[in-house]
């Protein structure tokens, strides 16, 4: 006898590949760290101290007098030791009835809101490990923005504040360039306000192509992602995929656990956790603004 819909798609292998569907539909924070597997719940691991090295006098690079021994320069690292974290959810049993004759597919609802919710958190906790939690800054560059980006033009300058963030990542030897600009919806909103109805007239171009748009894309050739993780009043600039790494110990996987005649649950579960290891190729903005 041939399944019914309903019944198909309780099949464990469709409901996994489900919530893959679904984790890869969002924009998070993971697309733009490196991901690596590792085998191990305990991650030890090395963060770089600094980028160039120098020397400091009398001892020097250029100029050594022939003949003479070099001088020694040496990079210090700091070995750390994280732990895997698991981000796990259920839903309650879905009947055999409802999921056979409901007028919404209520499988693939929950499939997809559960999936969201374990991202949701994991997607918070890169935040963190990205900006330093914000508080006791000392394993990324940081900066106080020149006014809250509140569009109204008259102390804030967003284009001077992320050059100056751009500045602090390549004085510490990394390059920002086609890295991220993260933005919470309230200072994405003043940052195009800004942009286009204080400054349009400057950049008649860049204020009409955004128009037609509706979100910036690309600025200082920066990739602009919004996200409602970022905490208000703060914004990230930098090259996330050199200065972090998502170790998976687990992919986003989902089961069905099936009760015979009575019904079926979803259960969903994510394990891993955010490395910083060249926090330098980052800068925290401070200051951006709540309004």
């Amino acid at each position: 006898m041939a399944d019914t819909s309903g019944q198909a798609e309780i099949r464990g292998i469709d409901i996994d590949k489900l919530a893959k569907g679904f984790a890869d539909e969002e924009t998070i924070f993971k697309k733009f760290v490196t991901v690596t597997p590792t085998s191990a719940r305990e991650i030890r691991w090395y963060s770089k101290t600094s980028g160039f090295l120098t020397a400091t006098a009398p001892a020097d690079i250029a100029n050594v007098a022939f003949g003479a021994q070099p001088f020694v320069l040496e990079q210090s690292w700091t070995r750390t030791t994280s732990y895997v974290r698991k981000y796990f959810v259920e839903s309650p049993i879905l009947s055999d009835e409802d999921i056979r004759d409901s007028d919404i597919d209520i499988l693939a609802t929950n499939v997809r809101d559960l999936t969201r919710a374990v991202e949701y958190k994991v997607d918070g906790r890169i935040w963190d490990i990205l900006s330093d939690n914000r508080t006791g800054v000392t394993n990324i560059n940081w900066l106080t923005c020149s006014g809250a980006w509140s569009g109204d033009g008259t102390t804030a300058n967003p284009i001077q504040d992320i050059m100056n963030a751009k500045q602090k990542i390549r004085a510490d030897g990394y390059n920002p360039e086609n890295g991220i600009l993260a933005l919470n919806s309230i200072s994405h909103k003043n940052l195009l306000s800004w942009l286009i109805n204080i400054k349009g007239s400057s950049i008649p171009a860049f204020a009409s192509a955004k128009l037609e748009t509706g979100v910036v894309m690309e600025i200082l050739g920066l990739r602009v992602t919004v996200s409602e993780n970022v905490t208000s009043n703060f914004g990230l600039v930098g090259d996330a995929k050199t200065a972090c790494t998502w170790k998976q110990f687990t992919p986003i996987t989902a089961v069905s656990v099936v009760e015979p005649l009575i019904g079926t649950k979803i259960r969903i579960a994510e394990e891993g956790e955010a490395i910083l290891h060249d926090g330098n190729a980052l800068c925290l903005l401070s200051g951006c603004g709540t309004v």
